[in-house]
């Protein structure tokens, strides 16, 4: 019997869309793990503000664990998983608001919501934030489609999206990410070559 999922399902393409944005960004996510600009404790809220729109069960219990290490209540975090960042403090509100934003636009936020984030943080916080995000947006819909499989293995397949979606998403990383890293690469090489060219023109 198929089941109502009542999380965010989301097709292969967009999942290799958000493969690609977290390739293409990679060093930047490199740099943030290194909490310069943003505390762990801060990261964790982000991770948990867009895990709550997509829903990942995975990604929940992984950032609830690492958010109540990092000092949250139990009942800061529930707050955070109902969706509802009222509470947040004030210096972080506007990065919360951001990533809640961006996940549910699946990474088209508005420019004035990104210019927001930028006034408010600085250029390279404002960087690391949207590594956190594009981090966790991988993780959110990597894992939403293990959970499916899982599901439709037991007996239990979920509406709205297909076995062969969820293999090609849970599986399929093994293929999109050597097909991407090529293809960024040879962009860089024709972006470089076409730079040169042009420099010898001028």
């Amino acid at each position: 019997m198929t089941t109502k999922f009542k999380k965010r399902i989301y097709s292969t393409a967009i999942f290799h869309g958000v493969l690609e944005e977290a390739i293409t960004h990679f060093a930047d996510m490199r740099q943030a793990n290194k909490f310069k600009n943003i505390r762990k404790g801060f990261s964790e809220r982000i991770m948990l503000a867009v895990t709550e729109v997509n829903g990942c069960k995975y990604c929940s219990y992984l950032h609830t664990k690492n958010a109540l290490e990092e000092g949250m209540s139990e009942e800061d975090v529930q707050i955070m998983l109902s969706g509802d960042l009222s509470d947040a403090p004030p210096e972080e509100s506007t990065a919360l608001f951001f990533a809640q934003h961006y996940a549910e636009t699946i990474g088209h936020p508005e420019e004035a919501a990104y210019q927001k984030l930028l006034e408010t943080y600085g250029k390279e916080a404002t960087r690391d934030i949207l590594a956190f995000i594009r981090g966790i947006m991988l993780g959110n819909l990597h894992g939403t489609a293990l959970e499916t499989l899982g599901d439709r293995i037991k007996g239990k397949p979920a509406e709205g999206t297909t076995f062969w979606q969820e293999v090609s998403i849970v599986f399929g990383v093994f293929i999109f990410i050597p097909e991407i890293v090529v293809r960024n690469w040879f962009g860089k090489l024709f972006n470089g070559t076409k730079m040169k060219a042009e420099a010898k023109v001028h």
